[in-house]
């Protein structure tokens, strides 16, 4: 089957591409932006890439068209795609359809966490021989790629965002997992949801299609987690952490890197990793019982930890030289839930070592300004900040820059972020990046200014 897809480039769109062309499918597609790691990875999977959404790129017309829901109407193709009456699926309908089948399937869902605790159940089930397939949405340190097919279990990083223009569901209610894990919810996603109840039932929704002879893993921390199982629940739960839960971990460094666990009061071993952050404690937990839930072995699992390859972007060292004295880090922060766990876990790490945080407002909801009153005490562990504050930016950033009592500046571009970075940046400082997007290669710009 020729298949055409739209907005290819994307993480999960490219993981449903190459997922196709692994099943045997002539596979071609096209984006508004066509570069490179994703370009890369699926020219060399021998898939078509197309620049643009022209509506010629359709002719002559594959067999079915996948829609990426960053499309919506007024886009060419798929306005070419509805006057032809071409064929077309969502992307989460296709994989539905097509990989997950009657496969055993394990879906990871949370406002945080979820590519890392996606990866680190894909790695701790390959660990144990299980041949897992996998969709993850960033690039994973111990696979070549973002997905493959697999032929054991199927773990798929669970995602609340809506499923396409024509299909406003989230996309995890096309997944039918057998063991979901719930690892925490909060409200992101301000320009589809209006507010947290509508995240939540959203979230039911995945409830309610979990079976009854399968297993919910949830955060027993969250309250918002609680609510949605007050709405009803059908599946047996385990519940993790470090305060509560039937899986539990003792820290026994302060930055998580060497913690305890336990199941039901009985110990399971000793865990050593290379993860930072009380946050990333909480992803080995929720894996780990997720393994168990599906036959594996805890105690082999915990073991395996010690092999892990944190994902790109998720606080990844950087390569700043050996004289500048200086550690540079690339972090995917999208929410300031993310930002202060992550720089929690940093300062547990390096002690009273300075912490420069440069910051950029990229997700939908942090450039819609929902979360601006909470920046300022996420960034609590930082002892500087540059926040990039972009002329477009629909929000006084002001009023965060105030709220830092002096540690925080603004920079109107990423220059000028840079040139603050530089005057202030010490040997013996961890200068940390923080945003989902691209930020102009703002990182590895400034590492490659530390190595010259």
């Amino acid at each position: 089957m020729k298949l055409h897809i739209l907005g290819i480039c994307g993480t999960f769109m490219g993981g449903i591409a190459a997922l196709a062309r692994e099943l045997g499918h002539q596979v071609e597609g096209s984006d508004a932006n066509v570069y490179p790691p994703m370009s890369t990875q699926l020219e060399a999977l021998g898939i078509t890439l197309d620049a643009g959404y022209a509506a010629e790129h359709l002719v002559p017309p594959p067999d079915q068209v996948i829609i990426g829901n960053a499309l919506s109407r007024g886009n060419p193709a798929v306005e070419h795609v509805l006057d032809a009456r071409l064929p077309y699926r969502s992307g989460p309908q296709w994989l539905g359809e097509h990989v997950l089948g009657d496969r055993q399937v394990l879906a990871v869902a949370g406002t945080h966490g979820k590519t890392t605790t996606t990866s680190l159940l894909a790695w701790l089930l390959e660990a144990q021989g299980c041949a897992p397939g996998f969709l993850i949405g960033g690039v994973p340190g111990n696979f070549e790629r973002s997905a493959r097919v697999g032929s054991g279990p199927f773990v798929i990083e669970a995602d609340e965002y809506d499923t396409a223009f024509f299909d406003k569901r989230s996309k995890f209610v096309h997944y039918r997992p057998s063991i979901a894990i719930l690892n925490n919810l909060e409200f992101d996603h301000a320009d589809i949801f209006p507010d947290l109840a509508a995240i939540e039932r959203q979230f039911h929704h995945l409830v309610r299609i979990v079976p009854g002879n399968g297993r919910l893993i949830v955060n027993a921390e969250d309250r918002n987690l609680a609510r949605v199982l007050a709405m009803d629940c059908w599946t047996p739960v385990d519940s993790f952490g470090i305060d509560a839960g039937d899986w539990r971990a003792h820290l026994l460094k302060a930055d998580g890197s060497v913690f305890r666990v336990s199941h039901r009061g009985t110990p399971v071993g000793e865990a050593r990793w290379s993860l930072v952050g009380r946050h990333n404690v909480m992803n080995a937990l929720a894996a780990l019982a997720a393994v168990h839930a599906a036959g594996g072995s805890a105690a082999e699992a915990l073991a395996a930890l010690d092999g892990f390859a944190s994902v790109k972007r998720r606080l990844e060292r950087l390569d700043a030289g050996p004289d500048s004295g200086i550690t540079v880090y690339d972090d995917f922060a999208h929410h300031p839930t993310a930002i202060a766990t992550t720089l929690e876990g940093l300062r547990a790490r390096v002690g009273d070592a300075r912490i420069l945080a440069a910051v950029e407002p990229r997700s939908n909801s942090m450039r819609l300004g929902v979360h601006a009153d909470e920046l300022a005490p996420s960034l609590r562990d930082a002892d500087r900040i540059v926040f990039l504050q972009r002329p477009e930016l629909p929000w006084d950033a002001q009023r965060v820059i105030a709220a830092l009592d002096g540690r925080g500046q603004a920079a109107a571009s990423v220059d000028a972020l840079l040139d603050a970075l530089a005057a202030m940046a010490q040997p013996g400082d961890h200068v940390v990046f923080m945003s989902n997007g691209g930020f102009e290669g703002a990182p590895r710009r400034f590492a490659a200014q530390l190595r010259g």
